[in-house]
Order: C-alpha cells, then sequence, then structure tokens
C-alpha cells in the first residue's frame, strides 16, 4: 500500500489512481483512531457499514456475514489490476460486476462458445459496457436470449467464484435498497456459492499442479479412447488442430475457465495428452528490436520513479489493464515484470497474423501511450532535473523506433 504523511499543515496528499476515481468528490471524516483514518463520500441516502483490507478477514468471512444478517446493499472490491460489485438482497447475491477484463460478458459468451471473437472486436468500441454489447447481440440475431442469460449468470458466478484465490485487496460494503438498481437480479443462493468457491480453488489447485501453467502447450499422445464425452472431444480435436496454449485453449473450447481446466486434466491424467513448455518467442527482428528499445527505457523510468514511488507498478498495471482498444489487445495477457519491462513474448503472440507494417506501427503506438504514461508520473513524482533527464531519453526512444519503422516501411 501506498504510504502517505501529513504535513504540519495537514493536508494529507492522496495517490493519483484515488484522486483520479474520487474526482471532485467532498469527503467526509466518518471515523479514526491512532490504527486508521476513514475518509468517506456521500453520493446519496446510502450509508457505509463497512470497510477494510483483505487478509485476517477473508472472502467467506465477508459472504457469510452479509447473508447471516441478511444484509441489503452493494460489496465493493478494489483489487490489483481491478475492481468488482455484488449486490445483496435480504442475504443473498443476486448481481455481479466487474472490469476485469477476463470477467467481461464479451469475454464469457466467447468462452462459452457462443460468439466468435472477431465479432466481438467488431461490436467493442472505446467505452462500451457489457449490457450495450449483450444488447446489440440479441438484436442482431447472433446470441440468442436464452444463451445471453446463461452467460449472464455465468459471468455472475465467475466474478464470485474468483474472488476466492484472493488474498490482498480492499473492501466496502453500503447499505442500500437495490430497487433503483439497474441489475438483471439473479437466485443464487450465498451459501451455495461459498461452498463452491473454496472447491474450485482447492480442485485449481489440484488440475494447475499437473497442467503446470496456462503458457503451457497440450499435444496428443497419440493414445485413443473410446466414448468421450462431446465437450472432452471437442477439445481433443483442438489440441489435435493447432498448437495452442493452455490459454488460448480454454478461450476456445466453450467450456468455460475452470470447466475446461478439469477437462484438460483429466485427458492428461487419462493419457490422452502430453504438457510441454510454451515455446521460447523469438526476440530478433524488427519487433524484437522495438521491445528492446521500449523495454530500456521502461527499466529505468521503473526503477527511478519507484525509489520515490513504490506504488508505481500498481499504477502501471492499472494503467494496462484500463487501455482501449486497439491498445488492450496488444497487451492482452502481457504482465509487468518485476524491473518495470513487458513481456515481450506475450505481445508478439497477439500480433501474431497481422501484416508485418500494420504490426510494427500498432506496436509502436501501444508502447508509445505506456511510456508517455509512465513520463507523466515522472513530472509528478521526482525533481524537475531528474524527469527531464528520463523524458529526454523517452523522446530519443521514439526517435530510434520511428527511424526503425522508416527504415522497414
Amino acid at each position: 500500500m501506498a504510504k502517505m504523511i501529513i504535513d504540519s499543515g495537514g493536508r494529507l496528499g492522496l495517490p493519483h489512481p484515488v484522486v483520479k476515481e474520487l474526482g471532485q468528490q467532498t469527503l467526509e471524516l466518518s471515523s479514526h483512531s491512532v490504527q486508521h483514518l476513514l475518509l468517506t463520500t456521500r453520493r446519496d441516502d446510502s450509508e457505509l457499514v463497512m470497510a477494510g483490507v483483505l487478509g485476517e478477514i477473508g472472502i467467506t468471512d465477508l459472504l457469510s456475514f452479509f447473508n447471516m444478517f441478511r444484509k441489503t446493499g452493494v460489496l465493493s472490491f478494489s483489487l490489483t489490476g481491478g475492481s468488482k460489485e455484488l449486490f445483496f438482497q435480504q442475504g443473498e447475491i443476486v448481481f455481479a460486476t466487474s472490469n476485469f477484463p477476463e470477467e467481461d460478458l464479451g469475454e464469457i459468451l466467447c468462452a462459452l462458445g457462443k460468439l466468435d471473437r472477431n465479432m466481438l472486436q467488431r461490436l467493442r468500441s472505446p467505452g462500451s459496457v457489457s449490457a450495450v454489447i449483450g444488447k446489440l447481440l440479441v438484436e442482431k440475431g447472433v446470441v440468442a436470449p436464452k444463451d445471453l442469460w446463461h452467460a449472464t449468470r455465468h459471468q455472475a458466478e465467475t466474478i464470485i467464484y474468483n474472488l476466492f484465490a484472493l488474498e490482498r485487496g480492499s473492501y466496502s460494503f453500503v447499505a442500500r435498497p437495490l430497487a433503483e438498481e439497474q441489475i438483471l437480479r439473479l437466485s443464487m443462493s450465498t451459501q451455495n456459492l461459498i461452498m463452491e468457491g473454496l472447491r474450485r480453488v482447492d480442485e485449481r489447485a489440484l488440475f494447475m499442479r499437473r497442467i503446470g501453467s496456462e503458457d503451457h502447450i497440450p499435444v496428443p499422445s497419440g493414445k485413443t479412447v473410446q466414448g468421450m464425452p462431446p465437450a472432452a472431444e471437442r477439445m481433443m480435436k483442438l489440441v489435435g488442430e493447432d498448437r495452442l496454449s493452455v490459454r488460448e485453449l480454454l478461450r476456445r473450447s466453450g467450456s468455460g475457465e475452470f470447466d475446461g481446466l478439469r477437462l484438460l486434466f483429466h485427458l492428461v491424467e487419462k493419457g490422452l495428452v502430453r504438457m510441454e513448455d510454451a515455446p521460447t518467442v523469438a526476440m530478433d527482428g524488427a519487433l524484437g528490436e522495438m521491445l528492446n528499445i521500449f523495454n530500456s527505457a521502461l527499466v529505468v523510468m521503473f526503477r527511478r520513479v519507484s525509489a520515490k514511488k513504490p506504488g508505481f507498478g500498481q499504477e502501471v498495471r492499472c494503467f494496462l489493464r484500463d487501455l482501449p482498444q486497439p491498445f488492450s489487445f496488444v497487451f492482452r495477457d502481457v504482465a509487468l515484470r518485476d524491473d518495470g519491462s513487458i513481456d515481450g513474448g506475450r505481445i508478439l503472440a497477439n500480433l501474431a497474423g497481422l501484416e508485418e507494417g500494420d504490426t510494427q506501427r500498432l506496436l509502436a503506438e501501444a508502447l508509445s501511450e505506456l511510456i508517455y504514461m509512465e513520463c507523466g508520473i515522472a513530472r509528478r513524482e521526482l525533481a524537475v532535473a531528474e524527469s527531464g533527464e528520463l523524458i529526454q531519453r523517452v523522446q530519443e526512444v521514439t526517435r530510434r523506433v520511428k527511424s526503425l519503422i522508416g527504415r522497414n516501411g
């Protein structure tokens, strides 16, 4: 967590992501002690009942508490990489929302095999939301209403189940009636969700011990067996048709992430599939040179800024998460390394199949967005001379990349 100091004038500087989220709202001092300071916003007549950090109190404890005391309101989570909201009606969860990319309704429809990814990309636009995309899909006849309802329920369950693997983050519960909320109320038992969530955490750990990594490649062993379920047959066909990573195989299988992992685990256990390490993506050619140039600047920027701002890495991760298309496509599943560089191999895999000229320009624009954002933080956090030196280095990087694209254009 970011450390802050109250200066001699009683002023408290908040981290940039907090300022960006709160905007110009008025803050009220709700409570304080020698251990805490609680500032709240008041948007309506709702009442903040509880707030804290995940740790000693976990997801199971929170859901059980609100279920036991039949609370009505919204439980919000601020987590590494995104945020979520669970809507309670008399202790039962009736809806859930998330801004994690993999929990988007469009992604869920693709994972369930109800929507082609190319169609999803055409429908998406900056600022689009799941509900609008769902409505468009039904109106165009691309997705049947019953499939959209099934996907919406599956989305809510996925949002909830993924919470059980988390150990860090903050939460708050606001008591308010849900009559005015624009949500599709789903009939879900909170106790059943708790039991299923805990079961999935244990089973997923078992699956991954056998599978290894979502970057690994499942390949057919040559062994066959008769009478497999249709879902297992579909997965075996995908494994045999192309060398897909586990992550991409799950996306194409139409089984959903957890059920897909379970299917793959059983195929490995039966000896029908064996796992191979992910191939090393060659970082050569123009794209490799471009990535190396940008990564060298990102590492220097990260080292300098992190020394003054420990939460810099988290701010960069949030930026990568919130990028609009087409940049979000470039950075899909891309991790920020501990030294501030990015996983070039994953980026090259995302760009595979595009025309070389288009790939270079798209990569340069996406990386420029990232590095200019970091320059903005450097200006804010560092002394003028130090930030000026960094920004001058970044400008040299962009000139080198433009020259590289010109030579290969």
